[in-house]
């Protein structure tokens, strides 16, 4: 029912509606005699004759008096001015249960009941990426499970969304880091070779192709290390050779006991274009210091992504030449360390006493 207000309590609604007061989006909406449209106060669109405005307290009496939603302030959904994480994680979910497609932002909206502009706001605000950026990785994720299994390029590639076009089969690639085929082949063509030797953490094994070193991994027995090596690249050529790049191995050796704080040593590694980015902010730490998985989303510009970030330092192939160790929780805990915490607080501890030596 159209509002029935007096003349004065009317002109301070108009006076919201020009002003475009936010403290009165949600209570009051305004509809346009003229156009059958109805707005909210803050509504960009220009402002319209006075004359044909009248008033309602919501979308629901303003439709039925026979108005259309404004496109666009999408005055029929909800503003939550304390939209909670736990609404956000609801939204995640509807995204993950759509395993062959992506879901619009209009049907989100609607889904949800929540302004498209403020959902995507909030969403990145919490996630650190947009809706779609986050369906698109999990899409990404979902291709490479199915590659992993065998499946045929051109299946996962329907099943999980992509369609057939070249474009997306080149995104498809960079999030892969290398294309579907290479990716499908774990390592096909490939030739590695790689040595274990033993360290004070442990094992250290170091495997190498023609261009650099790709992979460096840190663990309690040699064997566990060799069959992780081959089953991350189970397609590739891969030997054991103790002798090629012993310079390489030893700089490693000498930077475990801390005699080398400096690891530049070449790599062939795959990531995608943002783990590659959280991995080169990595090298930038100086020896003895460290930094909150929050330091180094804000270092790369990208403040809300510190969950990605963790799990780009997780997806780390290169042990301390990418020093993921020196990354700590926001609350300053260590948090996780791929290659066990006893690993990180040794490592930690002995750079500390280092760089105070010094």
């Amino acid at each position: 029912m159209e509002l029935q207000q007096t003349h004065i309590t009317e002109e301070t609604f108009w006076q919201a509606i020009l002003n475009r007061d936010t403290s009165f989006d949600g209570k009051l909406f305004y509809c346009v005699r003229s156009t059958r449209i109805y707005c909210r106060p803050t509504c960009p669109s220009r402002r319209p004759n006075r004359k044909q405005v009248c008033f309602f307290q919501s979308p629901q009496e303003a439709e039925i008096a026979g108005f259309r939603p404004c496109k666009r302030c999408q005055p029929q959904y909800e503003i939550v001015p304390n939209l909670t994480k736990a609404k956000i994680l609801a939204v995640c979910r509807y995204i993950e249960e759509q395993v062959d497609r992506i879901p619009t932002l209009s049907e989100l909206s609607s889904h949800f009941e929540i302004s498209p502009s403020y959902l995507q706001r909030i969403f990145k605000q919490i996630m650190g990426v947009s809706p779609f950026e986050y369906a698109d990785a999990i899409r990404s994720d979902r291709f490479k499970q199915r590659l992993q299994q065998g499946e045929e390029i051109a299946h996962a590639l329907y099943d999980t969304g992509y369609g057939s076009s070249s474009r997306l089969y080149e995104k498809a690639s960079k999030q892969l880091g290398m294309t579907p085929k290479t990716y499908q082949c774990s390592g096909k063509g490939m030739h590695i070779a790689y040595t274990v030797v033993p360290c004070s953490l442990g094992y250290l094994l170091v495997a190498t192709t023609e261009k650099g070193i790709c992979a460096v991994k840190l663990g309690d027995e040699a064997d566990d290390l060799e069959r992780l090596l081959v089953s991350e690249f189970h397609q590739a050529q891969i030997a054991r050779d103790d002798d090629i790049h012993r310079e390489w191995v030893q700089t490693i050796l000498n930077f475990i006991i801390g005699d080398e704080q400096h690891l530049d040593l070449p790599l062939d590694v795959l990531g995608t274009a943002f783990q590659k980015q959280v991995w080169q902010a990595l090298q930038k730490i100086p020896y003895g210091e460290t930094r909150t998985y929050a330091d180094i989303a804000r270092e790369i510009g990208k403040p809300h992504a510190v969950r990605a970030v963790g799990s780009a330092c997780g997806a780390n192939p290169t042990a301390l030449i990418v020093p993921c160790h020196r990354v700590l929780r926001t609350d300053g805990n260590l948090g996780g360390y791929h290659w066990g915490i006893e690993r990180k607080q040794k490592l930690l501890a002995q750079e500390a006493n280092k760089s105070h030596d010094v």
